[in-house]
């Protein structure tokens, strides 16, 4: 089969792999979608892990072959594959930290070499503690380029119901890429008011169409001051910083008011540093959280605001790309452009 392999040093090559068999208790999957995520961006820009590897996580595809043992899923199942699944008995399970158990820190899923989530293959093999928990079928009638939204979509239902927004408050959303823009449809679901901010016009856009009532590039805008005149001179109720970017995090503290939630969504790598005053989170009784990857409670609900069309998630996508396609994708989503937005990788398909 064919493959993107990370090769090392932020190299990935199109190449020929063998195509991995099931054992007793897994399944091999058709990979017939796959979103781009910047959590394995940075892993391949900022060489965070030994090659080779074979990246994607973001899975929608068919059932090909099951190994020895299955009985919950057949070829011809369409499925979406979650490439984590926790223990639910350790001590972080048992407080829902689930992204902290050890068993949801190895990756199930596998598209050859060391398990790296696989999607930028045509097919993955699911590992046999994700099968019984890790796969959620998709109906008939809804395309699998909507379908591999359920994870990231998941991810961030996590971090919004972390911050317990209530309808009187008033949210900043700063950076809306693909999942600033999922958090807005999802804050904004929740009742609370949102305000936004991006540096492209085409993302500002969609922000106020999927309910912000306001959004703001921050080059031109003082958004501290914009935020304060909405809320009487406070600030925002909470804050999620859904991009990275020196100073952002400092620009969410001058935007929240004293007591506010302040979320961390999108600093993922160890590289990256937050330096801050002090005194703005003890003396500003601010509750500073971070929130990562997702959510076994919350797999069955994602998946049904994604099939149902509830979030409109397909209009978030801008490029559809072949595996020949893979060094657009990757260069396009680390910079990128009016146009660019999230990037499906179609590992079936050959593109002129």
């Amino acid at each position: 089969m064919r493959a993107a392999v990370y090769v090392g040093r932020g190299a990935v090559r199109v190449q020929e792999v063998p195509t991995p068999e099931p054992s007793p208790g897994e399944v091999l999957v058709r990979v017939e979608a796959c979103g781009i995520c910047h959590t394995d961006l940075k892993k391949i820009a900022q060489d965070l892990l030994p090659a080779p590897r074979i990246f994607g996580h973001e899975t929608a595809g068919v059932v090909v072959q099951t190994g020895a043992g299955v009985r919950q899923f057949a070829p011809g199942d369409r499925v979406v594959v979650f490439h984590h699944v926790p223990c639910l008995d350790c001590f972080y399970c048992r407080r829902k930290l689930y992204a902290q158990c050890a068993t949801y820190q190895k990756v199930g899923v596998t598209a050859g070499y060391e398990p790296a989530g696989g999607g930028f293959a045509q097919y993955v093999r699911v590992l046999d503690w994700i099968v019984p928990r890790g796969l959620e079928r998709i109906p008939e009638g809804v395309p699998f380029e909507r379908a591999c939204f359920v994870e990231p979509v998941n991810t961030c239902l996590k971090a919004v119901r972390l911050l317990a927004l209530q309808p009187d408050e008033l949210v900043a959303v700063l950076g809306q890429g693909p999942i600033g823009l999922l958090f807005t449809m999802l804050a904004r679901r929740e009742g609370a008011t949102v305000v936004a901010t991006d540096t492209i016009a085409r993302r500002r856009a969609l922000a106020l169409r999927f309910g912000a009532v306001e959004a703001w590039d921050p080059r031109t805008v003082a958004v501290a001051e914009r935020v304060r005149d909405l809320t009487g001179g406070r600030g925002a109720d909470a804050v999620i910083v859904a991009v990275s970017a020196p100073g952002i995090v400092l620009e969410a503290m001058r935007c929240s008011r004293p007591g506010a939630r302040i979320l961390l969504f999108a600093q993922t790598s160890r590289q990256e540093t937050v330096e801050l005053c002090g005194a703005d989170i003890c003396v500003g009784e601010r509750t500073l959280l971070g929130c990562y990857s997702a959510s076994a409670d919350l797999q069955k609900e994602s998946a049904e605001l994604v099939f149902s069309g509830e979030l409109p998630v397909e209009e978030l996508i801008s490029h559809r790309i072949g595996l020949d396609e893979i060094h657009k994708g990757i260069e396009l989503a680390l910079h990128p452009t009016e146009e660019s937005l999230k990037i499906v990788v179609q590992p079936q398909r050959r593109f002129a």
